[in-house]
C-alpha cells in the first residue's frame, strides 16, 4: 500500500478532530476510569463508563466518539449505530460514524443511502469511498456505473491492484466469471495481490468455468505440496471433478465486508493494532462467516493484550469448518499468554483428538507441555508431530530441537544429542541448535573445543543475542580462558540485565580474575532476580554459598577442579 494512503488512515484522522474539554457536568471518576479503560485497551470497561457520561451529556462530541469506537471494537456495532445517527445529526464530523453507518447501512442493504452519504462527502478515506461507492452501485442495480467506479480507485497510485481484485468480485458475484478470470489474466494496469483468499478466489472462478485442472495448477503453483486442511479439501474436490460454489462474494454486502477485511490485512503490519481492529470489526459484522476476518480479529486482540476477548472470538468458528484448528490453536495460545496454561493444554488435547493428523496440533501440544515442565509427555508429542512432518517439513530441525530439549531436561543426554545433531544436519548454521548444544557441551565438560567453535557460529549469527554471548563467555571460563570470558560475559549482561543465571556467572568470571567485590555484587544481583519459574536453573542456594565462602570453596566443596589459567604449569 502506497505510504501516503496509510499516512491518511491513522486512528486520528479517523477520530474526529473535535478535541473539546469535557464539560463540567459529566461524572469526572465515570471519564477518568474511561480514559483508563480506553488506554489499556479494555473496551467493555470503556463502553461501560463512556455511557454513563454520555446520560450526563448527551451532545458532547469526545465522549460519544469514544463511547463509539469501544463499541465497534468490542464487536457490538449494533450498539454503536445510535450514537453515530446522533452525531451526524448534530452535525459532528466524524470518519469513525460515517464508517459504522455506512456498515449499518449495508447490512440492511440500504445502498442509495451510501450512495447519497458520499455525495455528501461523509467518507470513510480514500480506498474506502472509492471501493464503496462501486460495490453500492452494484447493490443499487447499477452495474456499468459500478465497474466505472472500480476504473477510477484503479487509477489512484497503489491502488490497481485492490481495485482489480475487487472488480473481479463483482464481476463473479453476478456470474461472469469469464470477465472476472480476464481481470486475473490481465496484469498491464497492476497484478492483483495473490493473497491466500485472491488465490482462492481465482480457483472457485476457474472451477465455475470447468477449469479444474488449470485450478489445481494455481494450488500447486502458489502453495506447494503443504497444503493445509482446507486447501487439501479444496484440491481433492477439484480432482474428483466437482464445481466449486463461488463463495468469496456472494452479494452486495458481502463485497462491502471484503473492502473491510481487504484494508485490515493490507494494514495489519503497518497500522497500530487498534486502528485494523475496527476494519475487521466491521468486516465480521456485515459477515459473520467470513473466517479470516473472524480469524484477524482475534490475533489483533491478543496484539493488544485482550486474550479473553481473542479467545471468545476464536470459539465462534464452528467444528466443522476447516479453519477450526487455525482457531483452536489460536485460542490455546490466547488462553498461555492470558496463564491459564492449563486450559490451553486441554484445548490442545482435545484438538489431537478431532484433528490427530496434523504434526502442527503435537507440535504445538508439545511446545506448552515443556512450558509446564512435563518434558515427558512434551517429547511424546514431539515424537508425534515427527512421524506426521514429512522429510522436507521446513520445521523439522524445530522439532528435534525442542524433542532434544525435553530428552536432555529428563536426563537422557544420549538422546538428546542425537536430536539436536540431527537438527543440524538439517540446519546446520542454526543459532539456536549450536548455541543449545554448545553451552550443553560446556555444562558437561565434554567436548569443550567444539562447543566453543558451535558457540562462536552461534554467536556469528546472533551476535545481540545475550544468553548466545553468555554462552560464549561461560565456555572461555570453562577452558580456563578467564580474561577473555571477562568482556563477553559483561556484553551477556548488557544485553539481559535482570537474568540471574547470566549474572551469576559473570560474577564467577569476576572471582576468577580476582575481581572479588565485583564477584560478590554480581551474585547478589543474581539472587535478586530469582523468581519460582528460574530458580532451577539459577540455584540460589549456591550463590548465597558462595557469598559465604567464595567461589574456590565451592567448588572444593562439589568435589570439582580449582580454577586453573587455560596452559598454566
Amino acid at each position: 500500500m502506497a505510504n501516503s494512503l496509510l499516512r491518511s488512515l491513522t486512528l486520528s484522522t479517523l477520530l474526529t478532530a473535535t478535541a473539546l474539554p469535557v464539560v463540567a457536568e459529566v461524572n469526572a471518576g465515570a471519564y477518568l476510569a474511561a480514559r483508563q479503560a480506553s488506554f489499556n485497551s479494555d473496551y467493555a470497561a470503556a463502553a461501560l463508563y463512556y455511557t454513563r457520561t454520555i446520560a450526563r451529556d448527551p451532545s458532547n462530541p469526545k465522549l460519544l466518539e469514544n463511547a463509539m469506537l469501544s463499541y465497534l471494537s468490542l464487536g457490538r456495532l449494533e450498539t454503536a449505530l445510535p450514537i453515530a445517527r446522533k452525531m451526524v445529526a448534530d452535525e459532528i464530523p466524524s470518519q469513525l460514524a460515517n464508517l459504522v453507518i455506512a456498515s449499518g447501512n449495508a447490512k440492511s442493504g440500504d445502498f442509495s443511502s451510501i450512495l447519497n452519504d458520499l455525495d455528501e462527502m461523509r467518507g470513510i478515506g480514500p480506498l474506502v469511498d472509492g471501493l464503496l461507492r462501486a460495490w453500492a452501485y452494484l447493490g443499487a442495480g447499477d452495474m456499468t456505473a459500478a465497474l466505472a467506479a472500480f476504473d477510477t480507485v484503479a487509477k489512484e497510485p497503489g491502488l490497481s491492484g485492490f481495485a482489480a481484485y475487487h472488480k473481479a468480485l463483482a464481476l463473479a458475484s453476478v456470474g461472469d466469471y469469464e470477465g472476472a478470470e480476464a481481470i486475473y489474466a490481465d496484469t498491464s494496469n497492476g497484478a492483483i495481490q495473490m493473497t491466500r483468499r485472491g488465490v482462492l478466489t481465482l480457483v472457485e472462478i476457474l472451477s465455475q468455468l470447468d477449469r479444474n485442472q488449470d485450478a489445481i495448477d494455481v494450488l500447486n503453483d502458489m502453495f506447494g505440496s503443504g497444503l493445509d486442511p482446507d486447501l487439501t479439501k479444496t484440491r481433492e474436490a477439484l480432482a474428483a471433478g466437482e464445481k466449486l460454489p463461488f463463495t468469496h462474494v456472494r452479494n452486495t454486502t458481502d463485497g462491502i465486508a471484503e473492502i473491510f477485511y481487504s484494508l485490515a490485512s493490507a494494514l495489519r503490519n503497518e497500522a497500530t493494532p487498534d486502528y485494523t481492529l475496527l476494519y475487521a470489526r466491521a468486516a465480521q459484522y456485515l459477515r459473520p462467516d467470513h473466517f479470516e476476518a473472524l480469524l484477524l480479529t482475534a490475533e489483533l486482540l491478543e496484539m493488544l493484550e485482550r486474550f479473553t476477548l481473542a479467545s471468545d472470538v476464536y470459539k465462534q468458528v464452528p467444528a466443522d469448518h476447516p479453519s477450526y484448528h487455525a482457531a483452536e490453536l489460536g485460542r490455546a495460545e490466547a488462553l498461555r499468554l492470558e496463564g491459564k496454561l492449563d486450559a490451553a493444554i486441554e484445548v490442545l488435547q482435545q484438538l489431537t483428538r478431532s484433528h490427530g493428523n496434523l504434526s502442527v496440533v503435537y507440535s504445538s501440544l508439545g511446545d506448552l507441555l515443556r512450558q509446564d515442565l512435563n518434558f515427558a509427555d512434551a517429547a511424546k508429542a514431539y515424537d508425534r508431530a515427527l512421524e506426521l512432518s514429512g522429510p522436507e517439513d521446513r520445521t523439522r530441525w524445530f522439532l528435534l530441537y525442542t524433542r532434544g530439549i525435553c530428552h536432555e531436561r529428563l536426563g537422557d543426554w544420549r538422546t538428546a544429542e542425537q536430536d539436536f545433531r540431527a537438527a543440524l544436519e538439517l540446519r546446520p548454521e542454526q543459532p539456536q541448535v549450536l548455541n543449545y548444544l554448545g553451552y550443553t557441551l560446556v555444562e558437561k565438560e565434554k567436548n569443550l573445543d567444539e562447543a566453543l567453535d558451535m558457540i562462536e557460529r552461534a554467536v556469528a549469527a546472533r551476535p545481540d543475542s545475550g544468553y548466545i554471548m553468555d554462552s560464549l563467555g561461560w565456555v572461555l571460563y570453562r577452558l580456563g580462558r578467564y580474561e577473555e570470558a571477562v568482556g563477553h560475559m559483561e556484553r551477556a549482561a548488557e544485553l539481559e540485565p535482570i537474568d540471574p543465571v547470566v549474572n551469576d556467572h559473570l560474577g564467577d568470571v569476576y572471582w576468577a580474575v580476582g575481581r572479588y567485590i565485583e564477584a560478590e555484587f554480581q551474585w547478589k544481583r543474581a539472587l535478586s532476580f530469582v523468581d519460582e519459574e528460574s530458580a532451577a536453573e539459577a540455584k540460589p542456594d549456591r550463590i548465597r554459598r558462595k557469598l559465604e565462602v567464595g567461589l574456590d570453596t565451592v567448588l572444593a566443596e562439589e568435589g570439582a577442579a580449582p580454577l586453573k589459567v587455560a596452559n598454566e604449569d
